[in-house]
């Protein structure tokens, strides 16, 4: 068996190249491949009643494990079920409605070819991704994606490598077809990730992290710069409101304005009245908005907080930079 030494840093790179071009051609090389019969695997499971159950024994399984994961979280109902197990047993878990997707780079593996009697008899159709269209599996399938490659990247040509990755991009576009036949959208996405960053984008509102009540820093304009000042530093947000007797926004100061008003006034700063020393018709945004949308405003305007005002215009809320990106909202 050859021995294969790997010193210059040259050869290193030369070989990881190698294997780049090599899975990216294999993976080009599949939109050749797409005919008819992709378009009826669409429709096939486009139109079950059940759900689509992926299988495949070692690397094809791993792939088909993210195969029924990726068209799961893409609005079609999916999930894995391992060959070896099912002839003991979990078959039960599969309908007559439901949809196989039975991937085996060389389509004769055993474990695959076991199954095919049952499937038969009760009527499930079946979707094989092969790299042999007169393979065993095949054959019994209902249609077949032919997911063969030129050569895989290892040097020895035996190990699954292009193959898995044509397999994968194979499966991706399935579930890419299907999740546009289906209209399904970045919302639909969300709420099957409300814990991931795209959830929370789709989900938590200005509402959820504004501060109000007594954590709302709210001055009048005829208070003395000391007063907000104080507002400031004790409501910890670096910024405070300017409101007038009924409560609308005026304006906002900012701990950024103190310190200019100190280096430029000193000590006569803090007798300054808070109305003079104020940013007018400040940033605003509704308490309904998402809170990735008030990331945005700020992102725009190199600001951290955006004040919250009602319908009427009167204060509301505080959002401040900090609470969204506790929340991993980025």
């Amino acid at each position: 068996m050859p021995v294969y030494v790997l010193t210059p840093m040259e050869k290193i790179i030369d070989i990881a190249k190698r294997v780049l071009k090599i899975e990216a051609d294999a993976v080009a090389a599949l939109a050749g491949k797409l005919n008819s019969d992709f378009e009826k695997a669409v429709e096939i499971i486009f139109n079950s009643k059940g759900r689509v159950v992926v299988t495949g024994m070692g690397k094809s399984g791993l792939v088909g494990k993210k195969i029924a994961a990726t068209l799961a979280s893409t609005g079609t109902p999916a999930f894995f079920l391992h060959p070896a197990e099912a002839s003991h047993g979990d078959l039960g878990m599969v309908t007559s409605d439901d949809v196989i997707i039975a991937i085996s780079n060389s389509g004769e593996t055993e474990e695959l070819i076991g199954l095919i009697p049952f499937l038969k008899r009760f009527n499930v159709s079946v979707i094989s991704m092969a790299g042999n269209p007169d393979s065993t599996l095949s054959k019994a399938a209902d249609v077949t994606l032919d997911i063969s490659i030129k050569e895989e990247a290892c040097p020895m040509g035996v190990v699954p490598t292009a193959s898995t990755t044509a397999t994968m991009a194979m499966g991706d576009a399935l579930a890419v077809v299907l999740l546009t036949k289906r209209g399904f959208k970045e919302e639909d996405f969300a709420s099957f990730h409300p814990g991931g960053s795209l959830g929370k984008k789709l989900f938590i509102t200005v509402k959820d992290l504004m501060h109000s009540g007594d954590a709302l820093p709210i001055v009048s304009p005829d208070a003395p710069m000391i007063k907000a000042t104080v507002e400031i530093s004790s409501k910890r947000l670096g910024v405070s409101i300017v409101a007038d007797a009924d409560n609308k926004i005026l304006g906002i100061v900012t701990d950024g304005d103190l310190r200019r008003g100190i280096e430029k006034w000193g000590k006569e700063f803090f007798d300054m009245k808070t109305g003079d020393v104020m940013t007018k018709n400040p940033k605003t945004i509704s308490e309904d908005s998402l809170a990735v949308k008030a990331l945005a405003i700020m992102e725009q305007y190199s600001i951290t907080s955006i004040a919250v005002p009602d319908n009427e215009g009167r204060a509301k809320g505080i959002i401040h930079l900090h609470d969204i990106l506790k929340q991993g909202i980025v």
